[in-house]
């Protein structure tokens, strides 16, 4: 197994009253892609938001025990604005900034204080570059990215995150508002990306989490039943419920 880049321990989070996670143990080894798969509400989609703290934004939200980035404690030890620069997110509807494609990829440089319009350049070519979507926009930088296509606008989103030279990339559903076509490519670039970067992705996609991902962890009511490589959790489930959701029994 490749170095742990999240250890998680004893992890709980609070809605109010309501208990959204219970008790959750896990290493998430580093340059590998995790899934979250379980049925909605599960809490696969908020413990994802845990991990850069975006959960911090929710009213009432109260977090016990830890969560550890390479060692460091991401709530005492880690800057928010220093965190969410090494764990970028990608949301599930594609959400570009209303500019140009190029603002929207210089966006995230320009606010660490990268100013000179050479390094930018370079910056939004490699970033789209390694999105898979540079040829198709190199020659419309200066158009609004709200122009493209709901596929394109994803891939320009996983640009945008790239851009900060993150070493972590949450995906929470990203394909779940494209077409097939689209989904496959976003898929095919999550794995590319993996040599450089751990990928997290929320799926409810259960053929997209066999088909990319190295390990999978189940969710259900809060909890994690269970989380193992992907293909000993789809082929030999260790539990019941594992098997009843992956088989179609319920969920």
């Amino acid at each position: 197994m490749n170095h742990s880049k999240f250890s998680i321990s004893n992890l709980n989070l609070y809605y109010g009253d309501f208990q959204a996670l219970k008790n959750i143990d896990m290493e998430i080894p580093e340059k590998e892609i995790t899934a979250f798969i379980g049925p909605s509400g599960c809490g696969k989609s908020t413990f994802l938001k845990t991990l850069n703290r975006m959960n911090d934004l929710v009213e009432r939200v109260k977090i016990t025990g830890q969560i550890k980035l390479d060692g460091q404690d991401i709530i005492n030890d880690i800057d928010v604005i220093q965190l969410r620069k090494r764990v970028g997110m990608v949301f599930q509807r594609p959400n570009p900034f209303p500019m140009s494609i190029y603002d929207n990829i210089a966006y995230g440089p320009r606010t660490h204080g990268i100013k000179k319009k050479a390094i930018l350049d370079e910056i939004v070519e490699k970033s789209l570059q390694a999105a898979a979507i540079w040829d198709e926009v190199k020659d419309r930088l200066k158009k609004n990215a709200l122009g493209l296509s709901g596929g394109q606008q994803q891939r320009l989103c996983i640009a945008r995150a790239l851009a900060v030279e993150p070493e972590v990339l949450l995906m929470d559903e990203p394909t779940s508002a494209l077409d097939p076509i689209s989904t496959l490519k976003i898929e095919d670039l999550a794995v590319t990306l993996k040599k450089n970067y751990t990928i997290i992705i929320v799926t409810h996609n259960m053929q997209q989490a066999a088909r990319i991902s190295d390990r999978t962890a189940f969710f259900l009511l809060g909890e994690m039943i269970e989380f193992d490589k992907t293909e000993k959790v789809f082929s030999n489930p260790k539990d019941k419920k594992t098997e009843d959701y992956i088989t179609g029994r319920f969920g």
